[in-house]
């Protein structure tokens, strides 16, 4: 735009858009929305806008607003006729024209294409991709069982990344692991319910309550009582969580699947609760959870 006998208001206001608009287009995606507080399609979409814009925000999103009513030379400038009408910016250019998409599905299907049109990753992209390293080193620590090492090192990947489901999944496992329940139990219940519903914190919720649900016993009383009577669930179940405790997976998931197999409906289903509280503590991708779910649907569909 040129500057040549402009007020000093329209200098600014150029100032202003190369400031706002310009130079974060020139590594992020910006979305400009030109709106009106009297216009009530605006009032309509400027929150769909906005949680777009939180939402990618580590994507490489940025949302810019301009109230046409207060900034008529830049309204002017861009020949604005509809309200409101949004552009995409990138590398200081209108690149995309989003004034007829008002949805969120449709905005963010037009946004998710010209992200990777454009090959824009942004800040969130680059920390995970930074952080992937660390999170690997400290799950090795883990299965090598240095539980209370690898909840130093997940703690600081989350000093990192605060909301990263990885790292606090993985912190929930290693202060479950190291015996360090009533810190973990306060670190689930801190959560967000959009963190907590996450995979890695769903999984470590679960590996928590296999833990805590299964105290370690010696288990010759219990399996004494499952020779005499085959058909004692109470203490089929418990010797379950006495193999869990044990780390004894395999016996574990045995002990509950003859338990389903005798009486499924027993105590409400808490021998298939049980099991299904195991497979997904191991994480629903793992192979031996996956041959786990293979062997229940086995036995309740057959």
């Amino acid at each position: 735009m040129a500057t040549l006998g402009l007020s000093e208001s329209e200098r600014e206001a150029l100032a202003r858009f190369e400031a706002d608009v310009v130079n974060p287009s020139m590594a992020s995606l910006v979305l400009l929305d030109f709106w009106a507080d009297r216009s009530a399609a605006s009032k309509q979409l400027s929150p769909v806008l906005e949680k777009i814009a939180e939402d990618y925000a580590g994507k490489g999103v940025k949302l810019v607003k301009i109230d046409v009513d207060a900034d008529k030379f830049l309204a002017a400038q861009f020949q604005i006729k509809t309200i409101p009408t949004v552009y995409a910016f990138f590398q200081g250019q209108p690149i995309a024209d989003l004034t007829n998409y008002r949805t969120e599905g449709q905005l963010t299907r037009v946004i998710d294409e010209l992200l990777k049109q454009l090959k824009i990753e942004g800040e969130g992209a680059a920390q995970a991709a930074e952080i992937e390293p660390l999170l690997a080193m400290a799950e090795q620590i883990l299965a090598e069982g240095d539980a209370s090492r690898a909840a130093q090192f997940f703690q600081q990947i989350r000093d990192l990344a605060p909301d990263n489901a990885p790292a606090i999944g993985g912190l929930i496992r290693a202060l479950t692991a190291a015996g360090e329940r009533d810190v973990a139990q306060v670190l689930l219940d801190s959560l967000s319910p959009d963190l907590a519903a996450q995979a890695p914190v769903a999984q470590a919720r679960a590996a928590f309550e296999v833990a805590a649900a299964a105290p370690a016993v010696d288990t010759s009383e219990l399996e004494a009582r499952l020779a005499a009577n085959a058909d004692d669930h109470d203490a089929c179940f418990e010797l379950a969580g006495a193999r869990m405790a044990g780390g004894d997976r395999d016996a574990a998931a045995d002990a509950l699947l003859d338990l389903i197999a005798r009486d499924r409906e027993w105590n409400e289903g808490a021998a298939r609760k049980r099991l299904l509280q195991l497979i997904e503590a191991q994480g629903l991708e793992d192979p031996w959870a996956r041959a786990q779910r293979r062997r229940l649907s086995a036995l309740l569909f057959t």
